[in-house]
């Protein structure tokens, strides 16, 4: 069992470095269907699960804190040579996307309790209604709902389950969705020219070579605008219950990241290799807290939950096949709602940089709206 916080990061570094050389050398037919980081989130989840990963403070100290520095300073890299002019292009339909990926996960807690109803306990519609806050905006959210209705705590403690195991279940799906982009926006016929321009842009960009000058530029800037963000958004006021210190510091590397992103800087060679492996390693930490053997201690509101994703999934397809969206815009959205600050940028830097901002967005706005509409749930359940 490891509990030594340096050998844990050793250990996930040495797993995404060993799957990125397989993935980038070998060319298996694997990872045509199974990006390299799903991999690694796979191997770092299954590791916990068998017990390798100890529960240790060294662990949770060094896994926070590398993931709080690299965090802000990967969402920097990825804004750069983002063009905000092409994303004010993309229009309401974005805001459209985002509000029915809420509204599905609405539908899918009131068909979830629907079916389970006869099955749960008592007053389980106030820890679901909780759930529904973090769904659609994160922890806060869910803790807040959970004081307002005063949610038997064993029924809290379920939901907390739920939460942590199907939002990793669905983070991995989300990740691996990656690869069948192409496919999905083949079936829903959208329409991607816009990101074909990025692409391009990028390459060119791209061809830069990289040496130690920007490498040695890209990572010390990025930590310390990182550290200068933490530093600078922990003193700032916390607005209620949703902007915080890491809500503040995520405003400023995003709005950073954005004029930089219109100067020379911006276009510094070798930003997105700094910014993969960053998020090797933040996916690698995540995963790591992933533990599926807890599955057996609340069957029914697992299955409840899975109900909500399932229900929600479906609508989103129907949703994106009628109206032509691109599998990006899904998978950021749901991201947002599902996972929150954290996760969206990562999800939306692993389908397209340009997106980095979109999924920021997102998620802010489902952190502040994710109380308002666990309430709603809450209202509509305890009337079924």
């Amino acid at each position: 069992m490891i509990t030594d916080g340096f050998l844990f990061l050793g250990v996930l570094l040495a797993m995404a470095g060993v799957i990125v050389y397989v993935e980038r050398r070998k060319q298996y037919a694997l990872f045509r269907y199974v990006p390299g980081f799903v991999m690694l989130y796979l191997g770092a989840a299954a590791l916990n699960t068998a017990g390798v990963f100890g529960d240790s403070e060294s662990i949770e100290a060094v896994g926070s804190g590398v993931q709080d520095a690299l965090l802000p300073a990967m969402i920097l890299l990825l804004l750069f040579r983002c063009d905000v002019r092409k994303i004010v292009r993309l229009g309401p339909k974005l805001l459209l996307t985002f509000a029915v990926t809420a509204v599905s996960i609405v539908i899918g807690f009131i068909v979830s309790y629907l079916i389970f109803q006869g099955l749960l306990d008592e007053g389980s519609w106030r820890g679901l209604a909780a759930l529904s806050a973090s769904w659609t905006g994160g922890s806060a959210n869910m803790v807040a709902v959970q004081g307002i209705l005063e949610a038997p705590e064993n029924i809290f403690g379920h939901v907390l389950i739920v939460d942590t195991i199907v939002y990793s279940l669905w983070l991995l799906v989300m990740f691996s969705s990656v690869a069948f982009s192409d496919r999905f926006n083949r079936w829903t016929k959208a329409d991607t020219s816009h990101l074909d321009v990025h692409a391009v842009a990028d390459t060119e960009d791209e061809a830069r070579p990289i040496d130690l000058t920007s490498l040695m530029t890209l990572i010390a800037f990025s930590l310390f605008v990182s550290a200068i963000a933490w530093q600078i958004g922990g003193v700032l006021p916390e607005i209620g219950i949703v902007v915080t210190g890491t809500t503040w510091t995520i405003l400023i590397v995003s709005v950073l990241g954005l004029i930089i992103g219109s100067t020379r800087l911006g276009k510094t060679a070798g930003s997105t290799e700094v910014a993969t492996i960053m998020l090797y390693v933040i996916i690698g930490i995540i995963a790591s807290g992933s533990d599926f053997s807890s599955i057996a201690e609340a069957p029914l509101y697992l299955l409840a939950g899975l109900v909500v994703v399932i229900v929600h999934g479906l609508i989103m397809a129907i949703y994106a096949k009628l109206t032509r969206t691109e599998l990006f815009s899904i998978a950021v959205a749901s991201t947002a709602n599902i996972g929150g600050v954290a996760s969206a940028p990562v999800v939306a830097g692993a389908f397209n940089r340009q997106l980095v901002p979109v999924g920021v967005l997102f998620a802010l706005i489902g952190a502040f709206g994710g109380t308002f509409v666990g309430l709603l749930t809450g209202q509509i359940l305890a009337v079924l």
